[in-house]
């Protein structure tokens, strides 16, 4: 027996009633478009509601951790009631991507964005982007004594003042990039030498900005954005960026969308990634949430360093999705 989708039926209860020249009121009203949402929905909640009322769309979101609902859509199968999937990060893309259920974008959607920052297969989009930084206390540590790259964090130098999130899976995300681009035993390598050098755990990059504020610790490894919280609130927070070049500690990483194989209606779906990629959501993202947009034109986070001026590691993002090894890894090494 063939499953049938609750949109499937009332669209087809409207083709009936249109047929036999009847009303069925009710059935079908605004075209209804399921979303299953990694991100936040303090984040994104208004951006969400603003999409409702521009599109004329009755837009149903699942809200969720990034890596459970996207093994839900994989579980759920052709049964999924999901017509897109929005990722906090591209790891989660990259697994739908290759397990086939992911759509091939339009070029139309797919321009907007810089190559690096979409699948190289098309299947999947950035529409916001963070990078990995270190951050660090300005009254412990003094611009020039920076570390060129995360290696230098493992040299006496840094022993017991260096901070990381383990469980975050932004900090995993950056685990996995190490292992793309310096490979496996490199990065066990460099686990397993910041574990020895007394790297301190915290939960989440929140609690390492909130702990450098403090003077707790000196270095931390985190996401570009949270910093930009606390200098809302306090203007003198001692704390700023660090980039690395070229390595994973400065690695841009992306929140995106992939229409998926499930979807009722791609020309409702292709508006809704659309609405995304508009100059007004880009200015959402830059403004609300500190993340940089990934449209050409639109202006980055107020003082934030211009993403063109990071010199990120070159990867497919979407290779991001191995996260069972990475977290394999971390576990043989000790960390998780």
């Amino acid at each position: 027996m063939v499953a049938i989708k609750p949109k499937q039926l009332a669209l087809g209860l409207a083709t009936l009633a249109v047929t036999w020249g009847v009303t069925l009121v009710g059935v079908v009203s605004a075209q209804t478009l399921t979303l299953y949402s990694g991100r936040n929905e303090a984040l994104i909640g208004p951006l969400i509601e603003k999409a409702k009322a521009e599109l004329g769309l009755d837009i149903q979101v699942r809200y969720g951790d990034t890596a459970e609902l996207a093994a839900t859509i994989l579980e759920e199968g052709q049964n999924s009631p999901a017509d897109i999937y929005f990722g906090q990060d591209a790891g989660a893309l990259g697994a739908l991507q290759k397990a086939g259920r992911a759509v091939v974008l339009p070029a139309s959607i797919l321009e907007k964005v810089d190559e690096r920052f979409r699948s190289p297969q098309g299947q999947w989009i950035g529409i916001s982007g963070r990078s990995r930084v270190l951050d660090y206390n300005t009254n412990r540590v003094q611009a020039r004594d920076l570390p060129r790259s995360v290696w230098e964090l493992t040299t006496p130098k840094w022993r017991g003042r260096v901070a990381w999130a383990p469980t975050n899976g932004s900090f995993q995300s950056f685990v996995t990039a190490m292992r793309m681009i310096e490979g496996e035993e490199r990065t066990r390598e460099w686990l397993t030498a910041m574990k020895n050098n007394g790297a301190v755990v915290y939960r989440n990059n929140t609690t390492i900005v909130e702990a450098l504020g403090r003077g707790e610790i000196d270095i931390g490894l985190v996401n570009n954005y949270y910093l930009a919280r606390f200098k809302r609130e306090d203007p003198n927070f001692p704390v700023a960026h660090h980039f690395t070049r070229g390595d994973s500690g400065s690695m841009i990483n992306v929140a995106g969308v992939a229409i998926l194989d499930t979807a009722d209606s791609l020309e409702e779906a292709q508006a809704f990634v659309e609405f995304l990629l508009s100059p007004e959501s880009q200015r959402f993202f830059a403004e609300e949430t500190t993340e940089y947009p990934l449209v050409v034109g639109i202006p980055h986070p107020p003082e934030q360093v211009p993403i063109d001026e990071i010199n990120p590691p070159r990867i497919d993002l979407s290779n991001l999705a191995d996260l069972d090894g990475t977290l394999s890894l971390l576990q043989e090494v000790g960390v998780l």
